[in-house]
């Protein structure tokens, strides 16, 4: 009985409107780089390391990562914002007023 023992990953990319996932039968000791092409991305071979934004369970790891079984691999955006601008705006859009130090300290002042 020699069956060939298979892993299974779920491949995750989340867009602004919509998300996508698909769950991959890997062999035992597939890496992270495997599982990309078999997911379909073709870019891999042009696209330098440092560059691709993945990760298992939310921590980005090198391509060559062996994965287990049960395994969450995402792909990350690119972010469009600095999130200390973005939460600024808000906060200024809300009516909070800037002072310099924290309102607390304000209000002892």
């Amino acid at each position: 009985m020699s069956a060939t023992a298979l892993l299974s990953v779920t491949i995750v990319c989340a867009w602004p409107d919509r998300v996508e996932s698909a769950t991959l039968a890997l062999p035992v000791g597939a890496t992270l780089r495997v599982a990309l092409a078999a997911a379909g991305d073709t870019n891999l071979s042009t696209v330098d390391e440092s560059d691709l934004d993945v990760g298992v369970w939310g921590k980005r790891v090198p391509l060559d990562t062996a994965l287990r079984d049960g395994d969450r691999i995402e792909r990350y955006r690119p972010i469009t914002a600095d999130p200390k601008q973005a939460r600024h705006h808000r906060a200024s859009q809300q009516g909070y007023r800037w002072q310099g130090r924290t309102r607390r300290a304000a209000q002892r002042g």
